[in-house]
């Protein structure tokens, strides 16, 4: 039977539904050794207003630029005399006070893209501007370095572009439990119990075979080992919390997973933004506190770099609606014990040099940070996987 007719005509073509999407990933590649280091990929999107999240409040032009939504010098957390928190990152100050923040300013691209959609893509696959991939850089890891499909989770109903490969994919998971439990459903057991890789070809079983089996290892390695540790923080009652839970319980487990990633939207604001702005914020440091502090209280940050970034800041200007609409270059978060550079990586945005939109101009390009994750923190050759060599930098 054509994979086409067998997927259209199967009664149980529908389970397959409720499979997690990483499809076409193989079992047998010659295994890497990936080491205890893990790093966490968390995406801000809709576009994070970088400029209210850490505020310039001794730079008269950004209160020119934005009259009625900007931070006042009242209602933030200062740092440094120069610079300050949005008073709902009070969690995060304390993790910059310890030394576990670095700060990367004026992190993008060159020729900026401002579709949602195309500049995800960009900083999911490390693509130029010009580029069109259709793998992603932590796939692409995945695929070099891993050994199964459970080297790379995104903590997510659905897999995105970030963690799909050429030849094996990430998992995606919210419920180790609800995922194990499909591998048991009838559409698994009567494929894999009644068909033999050695006849099933391309053009038939084969991929589906392959693939299913992929599954049932994976998803029952997973359920098994991350089941012997069960957060005992208490975590904000919210999705994104939710997520950095399950992330926590994954990585204290002991899971051979060393690439995750998570994703918090809501930060397209183009409208009254200050309200919803803060809201976001403040369920960001919520969850990434106790999210942090489970990781110590089992051993477990030392070998964990979260990395939080956004696919774009917003324009500087304020707009009609007394929101902000998309621009270029934002702020980037690195978290973790092993910091080269804690605090304020490099300078601030600077509001008097803007680009020909009213944006701010980037300094760093995103793919130099992520070669030096690569590079420095999960030893891997980012050229490789980058397609080209970037500069790296020294925050680890």
């Amino acid at each position: 039977m054509k994979r086409r007719d067998f997927l259209t005509k199967s009664s149980l073509a529908s389970s397959l539904l409720m499979v997690p999407n990483f499809m076409k990933a193989f079992e047998g590649l010659d295994p890497v050794s990936l080491g205890h280091k893990k790093l966490v990929l968390i995406q801000l999107s809709g576009g994070n207003d970088g400029l209210n999240t850490i505020i310039p409040y001794r730079n008269d032009l950004y209160y020119k630029h934005r009259p009625s939504i900007s931070i006042p010098k009242n209602k933030l957390i200062d740092v440094n005399g120069e610079l300050g928190f949005n008073e709902n990152l009070g969690p995060l100050k304390l993790l910059y006070d310890k030394g576990y923040l670095s700060i990367i300013n004026n992190v993008g691209y060159p020729n900026p893209n401002r579709s949602h959609f195309r500049s995800t893509d960009i900083w999911q696959t490390a693509s130029s501007s010009s580029e069109y991939l259709d793998t992603g850089w932590m796939g692409r890891y995945i695929d070099q370095c891993g050994k199964n499909p459970h080297s790379g989770i995104e903590v997510d109903d659905s897999l995105s572009l970030i963690m799909k490969g050429e030849t094996m994919n990430g998992i995606a998971t919210r419920d180790a439990k609800k995922m194990f439990n499909n591998t048991k459903t009838p559409f698994f057991g009567k494929v894999l119990e009644t068909q033999t890789p050695s006849h099933l070809s391309e053009h038939n079983l084969g991929y589906l075979y392959k693939t299913m089996v992929s599954a049932k290892s994976s998803a029952k390695y997973i359920y098994e080992t991350s089941k012997t540790s069960k957060s005992i923080k208490t975590y904000p009652n919210n999705a994104f919390a939710k997520q950095l839970k399950t992330t926590a319980e994954f990585i204290n487990s002991g899971l051979e997973t060393k690439v995750y990633y998570v994703s918090m939207g809501g930060f397209d604001t183009h409208a009254y933004q200050s309200n919803r702005q803060a809201r976001l914020l403040k369920t960001y440091a919520q969850g990434m506190d106790v999210f942090v502090n489970d990781l110590e209280a089992s051993d477990s940050f030392k070998d964990t770099l979260v990395v939080t970034f956004s696919e774009f800041g917003r324009r500087v200007q304020q707009n009609a609606a007394a929101g902000t609409d998309h621009g270029a270059a934002s702020n980037l978060f690195i978290i973790g014990k092993n910091l080269r550079k804690p605090g304020f990586y490099n300078s601030s945005p600077d509001l008097s040099n803007l680009d020909g939109n009213g944006d701010l101009k980037y300094t760093v390009d995103f793919r130099s940070v992520y070669a030096t994750l690569l590079d420095q923190w999960l030893d891997a050759s980012h050229s490789k996987i980058l397609g080209k060599s970037f500069k790296t930098l020294n925050f680890i």
